[in-house]
């Protein structure tokens, strides 16, 4: 594991500043496929000791390899160190938040990131996935809960995109699968790990009725816990950034949603 000189590298106001040439996580690529080592190094971000004991235990049951950060700062002065498979990040932290903790992180590296929160609002929800959460988790929650969550993100970290063609377009839209760019009419579309996943998976099963529990299953890895509003959530945003192209997903009610490129 590569660690960097100097671990304090923060700006004025108060924020780590991380460096991609510093990190080495435990996901590995080789030949286009991410790998993931035998046991998942998760990085847990949570100034509460109770819940920070509580998730520790489970996750040593489960073999997981826990790095601990009692707050902003010391997560993202860690990470930069030690790098992680998955990050498990509570918004209410002292020093720095979660929000800007994971929007930090985010920057340099596509870990999966999962928040923990005692608020269960929408605007939070939509907020955290917008500076590219994978996953919200509202407190309390049970550890079973938790550990499927992070053993589901990680099954995704794992499985390589199956389609023979690096880039291919649907409509106006063109989606590079190498470089995990999405342009519309040529113009590039910013979108979160998940919004792309999602978008990709619909684009390449056209004209195909996918329920929100399919989604869950297929994009998410979630085969329990999983919260169907969750896809809701991600389909609002990604129908905000397609923007003149959303019509391209369609809602198919009571049943779930299709992509198909109107004629």
């Amino acid at each position: 594991m590569q660690k960097t000189e100097n671990p304090e590298d923060i700006t004025s106001s108060g924020v780590v500043k991380l460096r991609t040439d510093s990190i080495s996580a435990g996901i590995s690529i080789k030949e286009g496929v991410l790998n993931v080592e035998n046991n998942i190094r998760v990085l847990l971000v949570e100034d509460e000791e109770n819940m920070r004991e509580l998730i520790k235990i489970a996750f040593k049951k489960e073999n997981f390899d826990t790095i601990e950060a009692i707050d902003g700062k010391q997560g993202l002065n860690l990470f930069k160190m030690n790098g992680a498979d998955i990050v498990i990040l509570d918004i209410m932290l002292p020093e720095i938040d979660g929000w800007t903790v994971c929007r930090e992180i985010r920057k340099v590296s596509n870990v999966p990131i999962i928040l923990l929160t005692a608020r269960g609002e929408e605007f939070d929800k939509l907020f955290g996935f917008e500076l590219g959460a994978d996953d919200y988790l509202v407190k309390p929650f049970s550890p079973k809960e938790l550990i499927a969550r992070v053993r589901a993100l990680m099954r995704r970290a794992e499985i390589k995109i199956n389609d023979s063609a690096p880039c291919f377009k649907v409509g106006d839209i063109v989606i590079d699968r190498l470089s995990r760019e999405v342009t519309a009419n040529e113009k590039e579309i910013s979108l979160t790990n998940k919004e792309y996943e999602l978008l990709c998976f619909l684009a390449a099963n056209p004209k195909i009725v996918f329920t929100r529990e399919q989604l869950l299953l297929k994009v998410w890895g979630y085969e329990q816990y999983g919260d169907p509003r969750t896809v809701d959530t991600h389909i609002k945003k990604l129908r905000e950034k397609l923007g003149d192209y959303s019509s391209y997903i369609s809602t198919m009610w009571g049943v779930g949603y299709k992509f198909e490129v109107p004629k």
